[in-house]
């Protein structure tokens, strides 16, 4: 428990005796050539197939009769994955598609932008899903100010848009591994899926994202990872990410860019930040239209926070004043 174990999750898990499990996030190698320290990932397409039963087998193994089971692919196995589960028992809730920019770089077809995350649970009729920690403002609340809409908010859909990848710029990348997932990601599968105190799995750890963010949420944890190499450096990871919040989750870091946009956007929107400040309504379509142009960031903007830097920047004069629009008049002609 609360460790990362250097091994074949395949071989360990199947000396296991009882399900453990609350919930298994899985995000194997997809066997598309990623360079790994210590797996080749390009192996015979029958041969991945096996092995993907295989470790899927030992995972429901050990899942609890009330858990749920998370997998990562990417186009190529994702029908393969599916018909293993319908075979190993396991029902699906959603076919999540994670949507991302940076996408693969291609000539001769469309560039890939997303990947499959599905969504199994162990028992279709008893599992744990606390949809109000998950539940974002909806465009009912955020931009048309309608009684109507659920004061919780609403679920969010099975296209997430809103993660993206760690890229090899990125300042959230680890350097000693090819490939990261979103902690933000993470956060909302751990906290629909599992209460307290319920032990979540990572039979491919990685990087450590799914037991670092399970430490950060104050969940059991174990990951099982090949490579010695980056089971130490996880270790590390989280003994380091004590007392800190989820990336993505913290305090906003604005940068030089969301400040340009921004002010970009007041002068295009036109609306003085005393009107934004007291009609709520224009205030939240004007959210809506920034967190559109930073698709790409890993969390939406609120009303608050777009007001505190509006008025900051305000106060600093780098907002500059709003000019009155010009309107075109059209002169008579004369006869």
């Amino acid at each position: 428990m609360n460790r990362i174990t250097c091994g074949n999750c395949v071989a360990l898990l199947r000396k296991t005796k009882e399900p453990f499990a609350d919930l298994i996030f899985a995000d194997p190698p997809f066997n598309i050539g990623y360079k790994y320290d210590k797996y080749h990932d390009k192996v015979k397409k029958k041969n991945y197939i096996a092995w993907t039963k295989d470790w899927m087998t030992v995972c429901k193994k050990v899942l609890k009769p009330h858990g749920s089971f998370y997998i990562a692919i990417g186009d190529e196995y994702s029908a393969n994955v599916k018909i293993i589960a319908d075979e190993l028992g396991l029902f699906m809730r959603n076919w999540i598609i994670w949507h991302y920019t940076f996408g693969q770089r291609t000539k001769k077809k469309f560039a890939r932008s997303h990947t499959h995350i599905f969504y199994f649970v162990n028992d279709k009729d008893k599992f744990t899903f606390n949809d109000h920690a998950v539940r974002t403002p909806s465009d009912r609340q955020l931009i048309y100010n309608d009684r109507r809409a659920n004061p919780a908010g609403k679920m969010p859909d099975d296209v997430w848009s809103h993660f993206p990848r760690i890229c090899g710029t990125f300042r959230h990348r680890r350097n000693w591994h090819p490939c990261h997932m979103p902690e933000s990601l993470l956060a909302r599968i751990i906290r629909v899926s599992s209460d307290e105190g319920d032990w979540v799995l990572d039979p491919f750890s990685g990087s450590g994202t799914t037991a670092v963010v399970a430490a950060k949420l104050k969940k059991k944890y174990t990951g099982i990872e090949l490579s010695g190499e980056y089971t130490r450096e996880s270790r590390k990871r989280i003994q380091n990410c004590k007392n800190l919040p989820v990336e993505g989750e913290g305090p906003r870091e604005w940068t030089d860019y969301m400040d340009r946009e921004l002010k970009w956007l007041y002068h295009e929107n036109n609306v003085p930040t005393g009107q934004l400040s007291v009609e709520e309504h224009k205030l939240a379509l004007f959210t809506a239209k920034f967190n559109s142009i930073m698709a790409n960031e890993e969390n939406h903007f609120t009303p608050n926070e777009i007001m505190k830097r509006l008025i900051r920047l305000r106060k600093s004069g780098k907002l500059g004043p709003l000019h009155q629009k010009k309107v075109r008049t059209s002169k008579a002609k004369s006869s």
